[in-house]
């Protein structure tokens, strides 16, 4: 685990991928969070396991992956939900298709306990740059 309480968080965890296999495959996967994007967690996969032959990154909510740790949440792309114990599914849904992983819940729940180090929940709006945020969000460049 790297963490820079001011700059980000990263974990490098691995997920199973669950298919029609015999075997399940591992998967790694980096978990990662931006104090300065704190609204939103990343989960980035390498290319050798990606059809686009590029490392894809999947972004959405923390509060997502914090929800999905207790009860089935999400809507549209991802889906989280309690398996058992101790492992959590994560869906991601594309138009290639469905990704069906399931990763340890005590690694998701160290990552979310140092994202909430560096930013806290209560926190999370003044952590952001709101003016930053904007434009990049409308596409236009301040200077």
């Amino acid at each position: 685990m790297s963490s820079s309480i001011e700059q980000s968080v990263e974990q490098s965890v691995l997920a199973r991928l669950i298919s029609d296999a015999p075997h399940p495959s591992g998967v790694p996967v980096v978990l990662r969070y931006r104090r300065s994007d704190p609204l939103a967690v990343r989960m980035v996969f390498p290319a050798e396991v990606c059809l686009s032959e590029s490392a894809v990154t999947w972004t959405f909510a923390r509060s997502l992956l914090d929800g999905g740790l207790r009860a089935p949440t999400g809507n549209g792309d991802v889906h989280i939900w309690p398996c058992t114990r101790s492992q959590t599914m994560v869906e991601l849904r594309s138009p290639e298709g469905v990704a069906l992983l399931q990763f340890d819940t005590a690694s998701l729940r160290r990552f979310l306990l140092h994202t909430y180090a560096a930013v806290p929940a209560a926190h999370e709006s003044a952590a952001m740059d709101i003016e930053r945020a904007l434009a990049a969000l409308l596409g236009e460049a301040r200077g």
